[in-house]
């Protein structure tokens, strides 16, 4: 295990992230350069790049090679800011802030922001599918598949689908949890598979971080269901209270405050006890778990 702390290693990965993202994307000079420059503005310089650290953590894990970790990091976050980009505008959530600026459709246009999605969700294949990345061509088609599944109808997109036609209705704790495995939890599930896929593991070992991406998909919403209720927008870096605002089911219009506070904190006990078997090599892992939940306090 390394000596340095993890708060260290986290800015660390941040910046590694911020680094092959700036390298991965098209230049602002390249025609278009309007679409271009729009890419650049909401992907870098913002966010935790909380997706990016799981799949940094779990190749660490599994000695994944620089390169192939950091194409599964960038393409990642392609997919999970071109997300970002279609929620903000009117036709969803219709939001003006997003990472403490303005959201795409507003600093350009909704067509703009359309293609902003789009282009990045290729991207993300692109550089994830780029020849000659993994040494087993199996085990790089496996990685595509797991971020188009967490990425589609049966993953990220559906759990949208049923987010917008759950406005305004009671759902049970069961249906909720539903949304968000979905919504949420389906690309982190894929940040940690895909950063264990990017080295060497054995399915057992797999499985274990399976287990524990799927607790810590939760644990986020959860988290930030507490936040939209707790922050305000200069914390959250968007607009807050806007779940209320909308009449969206959360953990804490279902459960309550403290209700939710303990449900994370439940959920991250889960975590950290699938990673059991794993010992120390899982130690980042398991600090991110305390991280994602220690963001409520």
């Amino acid at each position: 295990m390394s000596d340095i702390s993890f708060s260290d290693w986290m800015r660390q990965q941040q910046q590694r992230a911020e680094s092959a993202l700036e390298r991965s994307l098209p230049a602002a000079g390249l025609q278009p350069g309007r679409l271009h420059e729009a890419m650049r503005y909401t992907t870098l310089g913002g966010g935790k790049r909380v997706r990016p650290l799981l799949a940094y953590a779990a190749g660490a894990l599994t000695g994944a090679p620089s390169e192939r970790l950091d194409a599964a990091a960038c393409a990642l976050e392609c997919i999970h800011v071109y997300s970002l980009v279609h929620d903000d505008m009117p036709c969803m959530d219709d939001d003006a802030l997003r990472r403490g600026k303005p959201t795409v459709h507003v600093q350009y246009d909704e067509a703009t922001a359309l293609l902003v999605g789009d282009a990045l969700q290729t991207l993300a294949f692109d550089l994830l599918s780029a020849p000659g990345l993994f040494a087993d061509p199996a085990r790089q088609l496996r990685a595509v598949h797991t971020l188009a599944r967490a990425s589609g109808s049966r993953g990220m997109a559906g759990g949208q689908a049923i987010d917008l036609a759950s406005v305004g209705l009671a759902l049970t704790r069961e249906e909720l949890e539903v949304m968000h495995l979905h919504k949420t939890g389906a690309l982190i599930r894929a940040a940690v598979l895909l950063g264990a896929l990017a080295g060497e593991i054995d399915e057992p070992s797999l499985q274990a971080l399976d287990h524990y991406a799927r607790a810590i998909g939760l644990l986020f919403q959860v988290v930030d269901d507490i936040l939209d209720t707790t922050a305000d927008t200069a914390t959250l870096g968007k607009t807050a209270g806007k779940d209320a605002a909308h009449d969206k089911p959360t953990y804490v219009s279902i459960l309550g405050l403290s209700e939710s506070r303990l449900l994370a904190s439940e959920l991250a006990a889960q975590a950290e006890a699938s990673l059991q078997e794993l010992g120390e090599r899982a130690q980042r892992l398991r600090e991110l778990a305390h991280y994602i939940v220690s963001r409520q306090f």
